[in-house]
């Protein structure tokens, strides 16, 4: 077995998230411009580098695989890449194989998902209102959605609802959003806005909505409960003492929770994010690419780039402008 992955602050880097591909059926506000330029398809990984990129880091000790885009499930024979990773879920190399989706192509792919082994998917839905669902997505459908969530369900995935928070969009329909999570027994997540790319005419303060105000705001509806239970990950958790369900909160601007940060993030184009909220990269594909027959300076490259993770990001709204934006899309890093 390989030395395990450790970064400068003793963080044992066990998550990976890895953007299949940077297009997208949709074209949410906060996420993309209206008229995006994608990727030229010869710089993405294909899919056959893809598993040598995950497997080499498998070997090197992460356990938990999460699917991401773009729309992971608009990559085309995507389930080919699904079915190669289930070796390592049967190897016991792999503890979790999940993805996260808009949902629209939930209803075609919700079985193959589960046989494949992924027993729990990530959700965007932001509203529960067909009109806005339009308005945010630009393109998105939401009862294709709501049959992609029935699908998943049907199959037997845990669903986990992630909404983002926008001020003005969304905030009135908290508890109508809060209230079909329950009923469906599915988890919820809010996230706030991250600055993440040029999204064209969208003001990210304008949409900015603290989840400090949010979860205010179930104070006002619920019975709140603070949980002092982490899952490793960025989310905080309370419960609601009425309905028993566990909110998650995505805070990246009002509450650094990068201190037990034990994830990276794969572009599809072979780039590895140390940290969400940096530029620094590493480039991951030429020595894949490079070296076809040997993982090892793969491998060392890895290594290299776990050695220069950051302690903790930098973004920050606080003087009224989107200190610490990211160039890159979200899409492009992977959401």
């Amino acid at each position: 077995m390989s030395a395990p992955l450790i970064d400068p602050f003793a963080r044992a880097i066990t998550y990976l998230r890895v953007s299949v591909t940077d297009r997208c059926d949709f074209r949410c506000v906060y996420c993309m411009s209206e008229n995006m330029t994608f990727l030229p398809k010869k710089e993405l990984l294909t899919l056959e580098e893809l598993d040598r990129m995950c497997s080499t880091f498998i070997r090197l000790g992460v356990e938990k695989l999460r699917i991401t885009g773009g729309e992971p499930l608009v990559r085309r024979d995507i389930m080919t890449f699904f079915r190669a990773m289930t070796r390592h879920l049967d190897s016991g190399a792999l503890k979790e194989l999940t993805l996260t989706t808009n949902g629209s192509q939930l209803e075609r792919f919700a079985q193959d998902l589960f046989d494949a082994g992924v027993r729990r998917v990530n959700i965007s839905l932001d509203t529960l209102d067909e009109d806005k669902f339009a308005a945010v997505t630009r393109w998105g459908r939401l009862p294709q959605v709501l049959r992609g969530i029935d699908a998943a369900q049907k199959a037997g995935l845990r669903v986990k609802i992630n909404a983002v928070a926008l001020k003005g969009f969304n905030e009135e329909e908290l508890p109508r959003i809060t209230e079909w999570c329950a009923e469906r027994d599915m988890d919820l997540t809010w996230i706030e806005v991250m600055p993440m790319g040029d999204i064209g005419n969208e003001d990210r303060l304008d949409q900015y909505w603290s989840l400090d105000n949010v979860r205010a705001r179930y104070g006002e509806h619920y019975t709140v409960t603070d949980l002092a239970e982490r899952t490793g990950g960025p989310a905080r958790y309370v419960r609601l003492e009425e309905t028993g369900q566990k909110i998650g909160f995505i805070t990246p601007l009002s509450h650094n929770f990068c201190e037990s940060c034990n994830r990276v993030r794969l572009t599809c184009t072979g780039e590895l994010y140390m940290c969400l909220g940096q530029e620094d990269m590493a480039d991951l594909r030429a020595p894949l690419r490079d070296h076809p027959d040997s993982e090892a300076p793969l491998e060392q490259a890895i290594r290299a780039a776990i050695s220069h993770k950051p302690k903790g990001h930098d973004f920050d709204y606080s003087r009224q402008r989107a200190d610490g934006q990211m160039s890159r899309h979200m899409s492009h890093t992977g959401g």
